[in-house]
């Protein structure tokens, strides 16, 4: 599925709504830009890529919406 996703592209859940942006792909999981960060405090978060239901248009969507998708952000740490 890392096909056809691109750095800034924009995330959206199954329901539209705004998760966040690209920022790459990293192995199994997809890190989101650091101003994408629901807590705003300047983090990466990452999803997995199995989350991912389509590409098109140059948006991600999820196969979930967009609050559970925000529930389940991972902090990348390092």
């Amino acid at each position: 599925m890392i096909h056809g996703i691109t750095e800034h592209m924009e995330i959206l859940g199954s329901d539209g709504g705004l998760v966040g942006r690209v920022d790459k792909v990293e192995g199994d999981r997809i890190k989101l830009t650091k101003d994408s960060d629901p807590h705003h405090a300047g983090h990466h978060h990452t999803l997995p890529l199995s989350a991912v239901q389509s590409t098109e248009g140059g948006k991600l969507t999820l196969q979930m919406t967009a609050s559970e998708a925000l529930s389940k952000l991972q902090k990348q740490m390092g």
